[in-house]
C-alpha cells in the first residue's frame, strides 16, 4: 500500500490538473463510502486503490465523462473486494455486498456529481473527541486535506514513521469508540468545530507557505483549503470563526501571486506589486470581516483577518494603519496568546514605537518553542536593520537562512545579509 501510494503521488505531481481533480474527489469518496458501510479504515485503504487506478487509467485513456461516479464505483469495488478477501468475516461480506446497489457494482450511475456531501461530516469524524488533539489534526490533514505521511511528519516535527504510526492507530481507536458518521450533537460541536478549523488552517498555512521543498507556495492545499472553508461556513453561517477563517484566507491568498518573483523567490510584503493583489478576493474577505465582527460572536481567526484586511486596503507599507494593527494584536493576544501572535505583534510595535521596542518584545521569546526559528531569526534581522545595526542584522539573516525550510526563502535571507555586507 505504502508504494502504491508513492507512486500515485509522483503521478500526480507531473500531472497537475489531474492531480488536483483528484485530490477535490478523494475526501467526497471517501465521506460516501464511510457513510454507507461505517468503515474508516477499509473506506480509505478502497479509495487510495481506486486513485491508483485512476491514475494508471486515465492517464492513459483520459478522464471519464463522470469522474466522480467513476471514482466511487472502482473505490466500492475495492472495498467489496477487501471483505471478501477477508474469510473470518464472512457474515460482514453478506451485509456489504447486500447493502450496495447492483448497479454499483457494474457501472456509474448517470450522475456527474454525488448527490449528497460527505466532506463536512467526515473533518467532525476525523476530530472525534475519542481521538487526542494532535491525532484529530493528523487524521484529517491525512484523509481530508490531501497531506502526504510525510508532510504531516514534517509539520509535527516528527519522523515519518511514528506519524504513520500515529494515523493508523486512530483509525483503530475511532472504530473502537463507535464513532458515527454524522455531525456531532450541539454540545459537542463547538469544541470539535475548534479542531476543524485549526486542521483547516494548518492546511492553509502549508500550501501558502510551505514548511519544506523547492516551491514557496502549494496553490493545491490553499485551494483546497479555502473550498472546505467555505462549505463548512455554508453550512455553519452563525459561526463567527468560519467567517473569520474564510475571510482570512481569502485576504491572505489574495496577494499570493504577488508574494513570488518571476524565479519563484519570495517577495516581502513591503516590496510586493499591490496591483496585482486579487481584488475580488479582498473585497469578498473585507465583506466577511465586517459582516462576522458586526453580527457573530468574536473570535481569533476574525481577528486575524482584520489584521489582513488593514493590509490589504493599504497602498503601501508607509501608508498602512500600524497603530489599528497593533491594537489588534494587542487584542489577539488577550484571547488567543502565543508565541506566533507575539511574533508578529513585534514587527507592529517596531513599526508604531520603534524597532528598539520591537526587539526587546522578541527578547521574550528566546527560551519558548521559537527560539532557533528562522522566522524569529528574520524578525530580530529586519529589526535590528531598522536600527541600523546592520553586522548584527546580516548575521541574523545569514542564520534565518541556514535555518529555512524552502529553497525561496533561504534564497531571500541570503540575498538581504548580501545587501549589508
Amino acid at each position: 500500500m505504502a508504494a502504491d501510494v508513492r507512486e500515485r503521488q509522483r503521478a500526480l505531481s507531473r500531472d497537475e490538473p489531474l492531480g488536483d481533480l483528484l485530490r477535490e474527489l478523494a475526501p467526497q469518496v471517501l465521506g460516501a463510502l464511510v457513510r454507507r458501510y461505517g468503515d474508516f479504515t477499509r473506506a480509505e485503504d478502497a479509495v487510495q486503490d481506486a486513485l491508483l487506478d485512476a491514475v494508471q487509467t486515465w492517464t492513459g485513456d483520459g478522464v471519464p465523462e463522470h469522474p466522480g461516479a467513476w471514482l466511487r464505483t472502482v473505490a466500492t469495488r475495492r472495498y467489496v473486494d477487501q471483505v471478501r478477501a477477508d474469510t473470518a468475516r464472512r457474515r460482514r461480506e453478506v451485509a456489504v455486498v447486500d447493502a450496495t446497489p447492483r448497479d454499483a457494482l457494474v457501472a456509474p450511475p448517470p450522475d456527474a456529481e454525488p448527490v449528497r456531501d460527505d466532506v463536512l461530516e467526515l473533518l467532525f469524524l476525523c476530530c472525534h473527541p475519542a481521538l487526542g488533539p494532535s491525532a484529530q489534526v493528523a487524521l484529517t490533514l491525512r484523509a481530508v486535506g490531501g497531506l502526504t505521511t510525510a508532510e504531516i511528519a514534517t509539520a509535527f516535527l516528527l519522523p515519518e514513521k511514528t506519524m504513520g504510526q500515529r494515523i493508523v492507530r486512530a483509525k483503530q481507536r475511532l472504530r473502537e469508540a463507535g464513532a458515527r458518521f454524522d455531525l456531532p450533537p450541539e454540545p459537542e460541536q463547538g469544541p470539535r468545530l475548534a479542531v476543524v478549523l485549526h486542521v483547516l488552517y494548518l492546511i492553509f498555512n502549508e500550501g501558502y507557505s510551505a514548511s519544506s521543498g523547492p516551491d514557496l507556495r502549494r496553490v493545491d492545499l490553499t485551494r483546497q483549503a479555502i473550498r472546505l472553508t467555505r462549505r463548512l461556513y455554508e453550512r455553519l453561517p452563525d459561526s463567527g470563526e468560519a467567517a473569520g477563517l474564510l475571510a482570512l484566507m481569502l485576504l491572505t491568498e489574495a496577494r499570493g501571486a504577488a508574494r513570488t518573483g518571476e524565479d519563484g523567490d519570495l517577495v516581502p510584503l513591503a516590496e510586493q506589486d499591490r496591483t496585482r493583489w486579487d481584488r475580488s478576493a479582498i473585497a469578498e474577505g473585507t465583506a466577511l470581516v465586517a459582516h462576522s465582527l458586526a453580527t457573530l460572536p468574536l473570535g481569533p481567526y476574525q481577528v486575524q483577518a482584520a489584521i489582513a484586511a488593514v493590509h490589504a486596503e493599504a497602498p503601501s507599507t508607509a501608508d498602512t494603519d500600524w497603530p489599528q494593527i497593533l491594537a489588534l494584536y494587542d487584542l489577539l493576544e488577550r484571547l488567543a496568546p502565543g508565541p506566533v501572535v507575539t511574533l508578529n505583534r513585534a514587527v507592529a510595535l517596531g513599526m508604531v514605537r520603534g524597532p528598539r521596542a520591537g526587539l526587546d518584545l522578541l527578547g521574550t521569546l528566546e527560551s519558548g518553542p521559537l527560539a532557533g526559528h528562522h522566522r524569529l531569526l528574520a524578525v530580530r534581522a529586519h529589526l535590528l536593520e531598522e536600527a541600523g545595526d546592520l553586522p548584527a542584522a546580516a548575521a541574523a539573516w545569514r542564520e534565518a537562512a541556514r535555518l529555512a525550510g524552502t529553497l525561496p526563502e533561504r534564497r531571500h535571507l541570503v540575498r538581504r545579509a548580501a545587501r549589508l555586507v
